[in-house]
């Protein structure tokens, strides 16, 4: 038996994104769209003198699924280094390409795991995760 596509879980991190506002001057910005669905996720990015995250804000215009991606990203990624985006990015996409196995450290990410064997959902799961990994990249040039 598959758990369902839309669990409760999932759809409760659809409504509560953290962060979900544009940041006014932001050192770093991305947008990353789906071409199969349409969905697209605006990242901001300020770091701090440490370089790590310090502010974050999000456009979200998303299926369930890449909204509820974008609040597990959103809900963690102050403090973060740019080089801690990147791996989490490549880690997620690895674990979506792969369609199976235990989900990246990443807190949370394991409630995304019925949408595996959904390969056309992946590239919405994928948007903030990619978004924020290149703003922080851009923020991280602009220091």
């Amino acid at each position: 038996m598959t758990a369902p596509l839309y669990n409760a879980e999932i759809l409760r991190l659809a409504t509560e994104i953290p962060h979900h506002a544009r940041l006014e001057n932001p050192q770093g910005t991305a947008e990353r769209r789906s071409p199969i669905c349409g969905s697209r996720v605006t990242v901001d990015v300020n770091l701090g003198p440490d370089g790590r995250v310090a502010e974050v804000g999000l456009l979200v215009r998303a299926c369930a699924l890449g909204q509820a991606s974008s609040s597990l990203l959103a809900a963690e990624v102050i403090g973060r280094t740019p080089a801690e985006l990147a791996d989490a990015r490549d880690a997620m996409a690895a674990w979506l390409a792969a369609g199976e196995g235990d989900a990246p450290a990443w807190p949370g990410l394991a409630v995304l795991a019925p949408a595996l064997s959904y390969t056309a959902r992946h590239p919405s799961m994928r948007l903030a995760f990619e978004a924020a990994a290149e703003a922080a990249e851009q923020a991280q040039a602009r220091a």
